[in-house]
């Protein structure tokens, strides 16, 4: 039975809970107030009918009627004031209560249509602070919530369109290679081939940047020096590069302070920026700049900072806060030319934070684009 009764009580709604243990304390002290006049207030009245004796008052026939009547109007009168006070007193806390659960129960129906699926409800602010606060906090994770859902959206559709096309590709070829309507030429083997590579680079690519993201990508810190790396790169980017093509050169100091960092993701970084500004620069020049500098007024230890410049197409205003985003191209045809697949600057970024920096970019459209990154010092 006692299992059944707390059970029972437990399974209480918020309100009647609420309601109940106002009047909980309602009672409590209406029984105090009760007790202690009934026991106290008859004394304090004899007593003070003693003062007026000791005035030159005759009260002694009279002080028994006196007392009798003052227990009568005393009884009658807390009778009727705990029947008042307790009405209004539990229609009061009947009302606070129902305010109070208010705001839970549209908790409650907003939560169960952001169950089903309609990211975009939101929490009216309440009156009562920890309710707003939670408010406010529920709908900052709701509009992250939504974002996470747009940015799922648009992966699976910019995936289906990244395979889909070396699929079809693929499968063209196949088809009119079965059908002996091509002949199966060296070239077209070199096609099939092409494609799949490309899709082995977005898988690759692909799992990179889940692992990155996940944390699950090993980073091997330690004190090194990038100097060696930066001539390696430059001279290796140099050589691919024609006669009527951008100039390609490095601004660095002779001697470099060591950074922490993993060389060979950093390498990926590197490789990573100077292809895309080889890529979209035709003319002009790319340049590799490397500087040592620190926060002003803050303290903050000093960073290596590198910044690839080039006199490219640039990216627009608009674009710029997308850069970083998977599967972003300013151009949405680019991809077919250059054969990238999109995540190589989210990669860069996961990489760099990784290791304990930032990256960002500034560019304008017809001038050229300066990704910058740094390096925290060893």
């Amino acid at each position: 039975m006692r299992k059944t009764g707390s059970y029972r009580t437990k399974s209480l709604p918020l309100v009647s809970r609420l309601f109940l243990s106002h009047l909980l304390v309602m009672i409590v002290g209406v029984s105090s107030f009760v007790i202690i006049s009934k026991l106290s207030s008859p004394r304090f009245f004899v007593l003070h009918l003693q003062q007026l004796e000791g005035r030159g008052f005759s009260l002694v026939y009279a002080r028994p009627y006196l007392v009798k009547g003052f227990e009568t109007a005393w009884n009658r009168s807390t009778f009727w004031s705990v029947i008042v006070g307790a009405t209004a007193a539990g229609g009061l806390s009947y009302w606070v209560s129902r305010r109070i659960v208010q705001p839970l129960t549209q908790i409650e129906k907003v939560t169960q249509k952001f169950a089903a699926g309609h990211l975009d409800e939101r929490l009216p602010p309440s009156e009562i602070p920890e309710i707003n606060q939670l408010a406010t906090s529920f709908n900052r994770m709701a509009v992250s919530l939504e974002d996470v859902e747009h940015r799922r959206r648009e992966l699976v559709s910019d995936l289906t369109h990244e395979l889909r096309t070396p699929l079809t590709v693929l499968r063209g070829y196949l088809e009119e290679l079965a059908a002996s309507r091509i002949e199966a030429t060296p070239d077209v083997y070199q096609r099939l081939a092409k494609e799949t590579r490309r899709l082995e680079r977005l898988i690759n690519d692909l799992q990179e940047l889940s692992k990155a993201e996940a944390g699950y990508l090993p980073i091997n810190l330690q004190p090194v020096n990038l100097r060696p790396l930066l001539e390696s790169l430059v001279q290796k980017f140099a050589d691919q590069l024609l006669d009527d093509g951008p100039q390609l050169r490095l601004d660095c100091p002779p001697q470099l302070p060591l950074v922490l960092a993993d060389i060979d993701r950093v390498e990926q970084v590197l490789v990573n920026l100077l292809g895309n500004a080889i890529t979209y620069t035709k003319e002009g020049s790319i340049t590799v700049r490397v500087w040592t500098a620190s926060e002003t007024g803050k303290a903050i230890a000093p960073r290596l900072w590198i910044a690839i410049t080039d006199t490219g197409i640039g990216i627009s205003p608009q674009d710029l806060p997308q850069v970083f985003e998977r599967f972003w191209r300013a151009e949405k045809s680019r991809n077919q030319h250059t054969g990238g697949t999109g995540i190589g600057l989210a990669i860069s970024q996961r990489l760099v934070e990784l290791q304990g920096g930032e990256i960002e970019v500034e560019s304008q459209v017809g001038v050229g684009s300066t990704f910058r990154f740094y390096l925290p010092l060893a």
